[in-house]
């Protein structure tokens, strides 16, 4: 079978934009990130073998951006007038990627170390092949036949989705799946359909850039945790200075990329922090917010009532949800915020990866920065990330109470 990964493009979007500001802010900080398997009851190493999985990972390693790839980045700017720099580009240009440790002990152990800006990069090359390399392994057990069946069943899904949302012009989305895709060639399947069916009124662009670059598709992405988890790290003197490294983060977003990209990622330390956080400039500011974790009715209503309280009119401001959306709940959040707030949807698992097996929730993230452990808490204690001490203490520091607990599905 050919390799997962044929291109150092195939990625998402906000590796690039968070990768700039790494490079010219923190070249030197050290970090590593590690694998996270959130799905219960299955184990990885029974399915995935130890050496087709290094030599996915190897392959990675061999990769490099060629002309037409920086080309490209050169010309992506749609929301500024420069959004990539020379300096950056070069970086890219002589990039490899950093080694990895993987260990098949108590599952599948698997982590990146090394400078930040070169080991960002690894967390949706590794989650694309560790999917893939699941699912064939689940296609290998089945017969000719059956397999048939399985990419039939995943067309007449998509069909039925895409037949829901073009009843109801307004809705948009973009795709967000390619860490968790079924296969590389099933996502461009799935986005090549969604272009040709759906309205480009409704259907926006998606993340993946060599998807974007190969059929016209406006890349889309911001930013993630990870921004969140490693200024902790680096502003790590005592509590209150990791609680100043929440705002310090937008604020160098902000300094970076200014309006244009301004969708602020509300749930790295709970929304209600955030909220309490975000200064009644950056409301103004910001184009809006991402959704990301939680009860989406609740974050929605959350955030109508933030704007108020700051006599900004919500109808001006946007929110982007991207938390395991499936159609029915895309419906649900547009009937309940239509007209009352600008929303989109990023769509990710539920996209990419449902031809009648069951999904799986995995996650690479940010674990250490500059020497210390960082944290996610999220607004579901479910897909909290850090050691059980380090969690407990940015509790504390960020006065979080939610209970709210919900399984990852995706």
């Amino acid at each position: 079978m050919e390799h997962i990964i044929q291109s150092l493009l195939d990625t998402d979007f906000y590796k690039f934009t968070m990768g700039q500001v790494v490079f010219k802010e923190f070249r030197n900080v050290p970090v590593r990130y590690a694998f996270h398997f959130r799905t219960k009851g299955i184990n990885l190493a029974d399915f995935i073998i130890e050496r087709e999985l290094r030599q996915e990972l190897d392959h990675v390693m061999t990769l490099n951006f060629n002309n037409s790839d920086l080309h490209y980045l050169r010309g992506t700017n749609e929301y500024s007038e420069r959004m990539f720099y020379e300096d950056y580009l070069d970086f890219l240009r002589i990039l490899r990627l950093p080694d990895y440790s993987l260990k098949f002990e108590n599952g599948l152990q698997l982590e990146f170390k090394g400078p930040w800006p070169s080991t960002i990069y690894w967390e949706t090359y590794a989650l694309s092949i560790i999917s893939e390399l699941y699912y064939r392994a689940l296609l290998k057990k089945m017969s000719r036949f059956e397999r048939d069946l399985v990419f039939a069943e995943g067309k007449i899904r998509l069909n039925k989705k895409i037949q829901i949302l073009k009843g109801i012009p307004d809705i948009t989305i973009s795709d967000f799946a390619t860490r968790r895709r079924f296969a590389r060639r099933w996502q461009e399947y799935a986005i090549t359909t969604l272009a040709e069916e759906m309205p480009s009124s409704q259907f926006l662009g998606t993340s993946n850039v060599k998807l974007a670059m190969d059929y016209g598709l406006l890349p889309m992405g911001t930013s993630a945790h990870e921004m969140y988890m490693g200024m902790s790290g680096i502003m790590h003197a005592d509590n209150e200075d990791i609680r100043q490294s929440h705002n310090a983060t937008m604020r160098l977003w902000y300094k970076h990329y200014g309006h244009g990209l301004s969708i602020a990622l509300a749930d790295n330390y709970g929304s209600d922090f955030f909220f309490r956080d975000m200064s009644q400039k950056q409301a103004e500011q910001w184009k809006g917010v991402r959704q990301d974790s939680g009860d989406p009715v609740a974050f929605g209503e959350k955030t109508i009532r933030f704007y108020e309280r700051y006599n900004i009119n919500p109808r001006e401001k946007l929110i982007v949800f991207s938390d395991g959306l499936d159609v029915p709940t895309m419906v649900k959040l547009y009937n309940t915020f239509h007209n009352r707030i600008q929303i989109t949807f990023g769509w990710g698992t539920n996209l990419s990866n449902d031809l009648g097996l069951a999904p799986i929730s995995m996650v690479v993230k940010l674990v250490e920065s500059n020497g210390h452990g960082t944290v996610k808490l999220s607004d579901n204690i479910a897909k909290a990330i850090g050691k059980p001490e380090d969690i407990e203490r940015f509790k504390r520091i960020f006065s979080y109470d939610s209970t709210y607990e919900t399984a990852c599905t995706y």
